[in-house]
């Protein structure tokens, strides 16, 4: 390690090409709430600062913006780039934003040094840490600084980040106050070149959002030079180019903003027009995103930047923070099961949801462990064109497992994923929303049986037809006969082999939409009233039932199948609900004991009526096995035929047909 600490000038740098890595942000003045991820006011502990009122404990940051009222605060906001250390007060940066991840560096690049650069006026202390994969934090070097335009440089060695570990710097005020005027970590990039990249975004009907987003991009144009062109595939009736500023941000961009109108091809056919349209552009890289986001725009420049420095073509994502909890880290990687073909969070401990404001980045330990993935969802994904020419575009499913899919079919090819700390969007997350009982528990269960097909090293799938089973049986003994006449219509299709999956593109989703309204447990109404009430002459005892254990799961089942495919339900049960349950507590060991009940919808927008029918329970369970059945029998033949299928189906040759087909190609 060397440092530098000079007050005009750089130093330590003449005649190296440094290109700068990471750039020291801070949250705009719209986005205060996010300042978790941005600084730290307590550097001397591991935790958030608590607030004295022992009735709220909610972790708190100290930080004041800048403004005409006096502030009381350790730190003042002054810009994107500058913060304000008051006389006595400490601000750290081991943060989310602007850690460094020294170990994703280390494993991933040629580097093997960082440069950290940060200019100061005023008199105090620039402190260096580090952390290992344990989350243990090491003083690493302290520098003294004094005047105006003092610039501090300090080498740092990426040795010793094999599994894990951040480096970052706290910023001490002496007995005045210190000015922090922005800070870089650099890196050599002698023989790294810039790549360029073609940002694209699939939307359906969020006009609003696409703009927000551009306005975003066109105000931090000069720190994004990479960003070639932006793309964004309108899907939907209410149009990006009809929203009232569209004109302005068209006019600002010029030629780099094309909006590509196209037939409702679902996110699969949005992102695959997206690595079409940068394929052809020629450039080095394609960034998918989603159109209901909010991006942070440093995240964009940083994915591209790791992406140029990669030993080899790599995918590179970021993570999804909470667009409703903007402190909540909502997913940070995640990887399959091989076997059960399932996908789930990636490493040991690894917390879905964790907040900053309950928990700094020193005191979270199992995020300084270095995480492999296996794919990244493509809220936001960088891939590099050559990958895209190399293993083909999306496979053409509409919507879910696309991202999933890619991932797998990469990785296979040699091609590695990166879910890069410090580079993120904020997303709604889907906690609060169950699309296993939408329109889109089809598209669920075709696609994971057909990524399954094409990707399973065990012999018919592993574990997935005998989950699918026991899912399939779930939604028949809770009442949902939608979506398990969903679910058996997306295993017709995948029987029916890969020839027709680009056919079915635009008209599975209206089928799907059709057979909703052919279920009342698919429609839901906004207001309660709309329902008669509830009422039972013979209440049923499901108050302290909890979820069966062990043999009580296998006694529960044969119990409530028995019930449900042969016990005519009450008459009284179709006139009026036996109760309203919570869509939390609408388990289907608990849902099994009604012959009818109100749900509350996953996202508290609405209610739906499940109602107990015997004759469907008996044909839907009946199909569901004989199919089932069919593709345990069929999986070596059909495996084989979407595996030689792929190529093709994932070609430019096959989605340029698709695209032509459904919007004015080149538009």
């Amino acid at each position: 390690m060397t440092a530098t600490t000079q007050e005009t000038g750089l130093t330590g740098t003449q005649g190296t090409a440094h290109r700068v890595l990471q750039e020291l942000v801070l949250p705009a003045r719209d986005r205060l709430a996010t300042q978790p991820l941005y600084l730290d006011s307590r550097a001397d502990t591991g935790s958030a600062v608590q607030q004295d009122d022992e009735k709220d404990q909610r972790p708190q940051i100290v930080v004041n913006v800048a403004s005409d009222a006096p502030g009381d605060a350790g730190a003042t906001i002054l810009d994107r780039h500058s913060v304000l250390v008051q006389a006595g007060s400490t601000v750290s940066f081991a943060t989310y934003f602007n850690a460094f991840p020294a170990s994703y560096w280390r494993h991933n690049t040629h580097l093997r040094e960082v440069l950290l650069r940060v200019r100061t006026t005023g008199s105090g202390t620039v402190g260096v840490h580090s952390s290992n994969a344990r989350g243990e934090s090491v003083p690493v070097s302290s520098h003294e600084v004094a005047g105006d335009g003092t610039v501090t440089e300090v080498a740092l060695p990426l040795t010793a980040f094999a599994d894990g570990g951040w480096y970052w710097f706290d910023v001490a005020a002496g007995d005045e106050d210190l000015r922090l005027h922005g800070a870089q970590w650099l890196g050599d990039g002698a023989g790294t070149s810039e790549g360029t990249v073609t940002l694209q975004i699939t939307t359906m009907n969020k006009p609003s959002y696409c703009l927000t987003n551009a306005r975003l991009l066109l105000e931090h144009q000069e720190s994004l030079p990479q960003v070639a062109e932006v793309v964004i595939v309108d899907q939907g009736n209410q149009k990006v180019v009809d929203e009232l500023g569209f004109r302005e941000v068209q006019e600002r961009f010029g030629e780099r903003l094309r909006v590509i109108d196209q037939g409702n091809l679902g996110g699969a056919g949005g992102f695959a027009r997206g690595m079409f349209e940068a394929v052809r552009s020629e450039s080095t890289y394609v960034l998918l995103m989603d159109d209901d986001v909010e991006i942070e725009p440093e995240a964009v420049r940083r994915v591209s930047v790791f992406a140029d420095f990669c030993k080899r073509p790599t995918i590179v994502g970021g993570h999804m923070i909470d667009l409703l909890n903007p402190t909540k880290i909502h997913n940070f990687g995640e990887a399959m099961d091989p076997y059960s073909f399932q996908y789930g969070p990636a490493g040991e401990g690894v917390e879905i949801g964790h907040d900053f404001r309950r928990g700094n980045l020193r005191s979270t330990s199992w995020m300084h462990r270095r995480i492999e993935v296996d794919y990244n969802a493509w809220w936001m994904c960088l891939i590099p064109t050559s990958v895209v020419r190399e293993i083909g575009l999306a496979l053409p499913v509409f919507i879910k497992w696309d991202d999933v899919e890619y991932g797998i079919r990469a990785k296979a090819a040699g091609y590695r994923t990166v879910s890069l700390p410090g580079v993120a969007v904020w997303h709604l997350a889907w906690a609060d929303k169950d699309d296993t009982i939408s329109w889109q528990a089809y598209f669920h269960k075709r696609n994971q049986l057909v990524a399954a097909l094409l990707h399973s090293p065990f012999d018919r799938g592993g574990e997935v037809l005998g989950r699918n089973g026991i899912k399939d049986l779930r939604h028949v003994l809770s009442m949902q006969y939608f979506a398990e006449e969903a679910r058996v219509l997306a295993l017709r299709d995948v029987l029916a082999g890969p020839e027709a999956l680009h056919e079915l593109l635009p008209q599975r989703i209206r089928d799907v939409r059709t057979l909703m309204g052919q279920h009342s447990d698919a429609v839901y109404e906004p207001d309660l009233d709309a329902y008669p009430p509830v009422a039972s002459s013979r209440p049923v005892r499901t108050r302290r039932l909890s979820s069966p254990h062990g043999l009580r799961i296998l006694t529960s089942a044969a119990s409530a199948v028995a019930r449900h495919l042969v016990v005519r339900p009450r008459e009284e049960a179709q006139e009026h609900p036996q109760a309203h349950l919570p869509y939390q507590d609408a388990r289907w060991w608990r849902l099994a004991r009604y012959d009818s009940a109100l749900v509350s919808a996953s996202d508290g927008t609405g209610y739906t009526w499940y109602k107990r029918s015997p004759q469907e329970a008996r044909a839907l369970l009946a199909e569901s096995l004989r199919l089932h059945a069919q593709l345990a029998l069929r999986w070596p033949e059909l495996s084989r035929r979407y595996r030689e299928a792929l190529p093709q189906i994932t070609s430019m040759e096959a989605w340029e047909a698709t695209f032509r087909e459904h919007s004015e190609l080149g538009a």
